[in-house]
């Protein structure tokens, strides 16, 4: 197999990258941009292996794509690559827009002129496989319904929709044109090397600094979490074993209100990162601090916050075998020691101009 992956140096991209490097005989390409989120130190433990290469382009610039095909000759096409922060989508949805709507349209003819040109027994082989996300689904307030590959699409950000459509188009290029598809929808990812600006890690970098907790509204919003190697295992599960033109939920079975994962995060530091202790990153500064629970700060909620999301993953379950490994409490402790254990990451990822801040957060603070 020869895998394109866009993408790669993201969050979920490079864990897919390391996944295969590491648990396959694939060859494997990686296509990026390097925007803020792309970090190709995320991924130093495999930059040197024989089966890894890495091209930087931009996924709406043709010229580039089709060359890119034509040097690697790619086999599957996973296609992680997309602007992913609800926030800034309400912000600036520009971006969003350019590269998760315009950028896939331009990837999928690019797929579709070099799969065109491959023998017959070589198109039957190939799979483009589009990584997307359940906020498409909208909001699940006031039920006990899950999400479903059936359930119908209500988007609520720029972002979501965004994604949305790049999804519609990934169906109509496999019903119009042939060219062999594969969607799956993901719930919210966390983990090592997961970019400051998420929930999780904004957290622990926050309390390690002594900074407040900024939690949207009464923090009673639901999402199902999902450790990012078993998400890995997954994509690569479905971009190998999938059934063309099918769509495959992917999530964790792990419901948590966003204040409950906050106070799980609290009571996890305090336990393997006291306040004042030698296990405080060098940097950080606890000051202060008696307990990181003492630092959450309810804020005001931001435009068009879904209340609940959950999936269910059955059909992957019951038709590709996988299940995640993780459960949320093993998986949040190992993200936690990760974060611990490699400072220098995160110190490097914080020390350009990216401000460690959210909207709704009036106590935004530079690091």
């Amino acid at each position: 197999m020869r895998i394109l992956i866009t993408g790669g140096a993201g969050f979920i991209g490079s864990a897919v990258v390391r996944h295969l490097i590491a648990n396959t005989r694939a060859d494997v390409a990686n296509l990026d941009k390097l925007t803020y989120a792309g970090n190709l130190e995320s991924l130093t433990s495999v930059e040197d292996s024989p089966r890894y290469r890495f091209y930087q382009a931009d996924i709406v610039d043709a010229e580039a794509l089709d060359g890119i095909f034509a040097d690697f000759q790619p086999t599957h096409v996973m296609h992680l690559a997309a602007e992913s922060h609800v926030d800034r989508s309400i912000d600036g949805p520009a971006d969003f827009i350019a590269t998760n709507i315009v950028g896939t349209y331009t990837l999928l003819e690019a797929a579709r002129r070099y799969w065109s040109k491959l023998s017959s027994e070589q198109q039957s082989a190939f799979r483009f496989h589009h990584i997307s996300t359940d906020e498409v689904y909208g909001d699940l307030e006031g039920t006990d319904d899950l999400f479903t590959e059936t359930t119908s699409y209500a988007p609520s950000s720029p972002y979501s929709a965004s994604k949305a459509s790049s999804d519609h188009l990934v169906r109509a290029w496999q019903r119009t044109y042939g060219l062999p598809t594969l969607i799956t929808n993901c719930s919210n990812n966390y983990g090592p090397y997961h970019f400051p600006e998420k929930l999780i890690p904004h957290m622990i970098l926050n309390a390690l600094s002594g900074q407040p907790l900024p939690v949207y509204g009464d923090g009673g919003q639901v999402r199902d979490w999902l450790y990012v190697d078993d998400h890995a295992r997954a994509l690569v599960t479905v971009a190998t074993r999938g059934q063309v033109g099918e769509t495959y939920n992917i999530g964790g079975h792990n419901e948590k209100r966003n204040l409950e994962v906050v106070e799980t995060l609290c009571e996890l530091l305090q336990e393997m990162a006291p306040p004042g202790s030698c296990a405080i990153a060098k940097g950080a500064s606890t000051q202060g601090v008696v307990h990181y629970r003492d630092l959450i700060t309810f804020v005001k909620d931001r435009p068009g916050h879904d209340v609940r999301y959950a999936i269910d993953a059955s059909k992957i379950q019951r038709e590709l075998d996988w299940v995640p490994e993780e459960s949320f409490e093993t998986g949040i402790r190992k993200t936690v020691q990760w974060y611990l254990d490699n400072p220098e990451w995160w110190q490097r990822v914080l020390s350009g101009d990216y401000r460690l801040g959210r909207l709704g957060d009036k106590s935004e603070t530079a690091h």
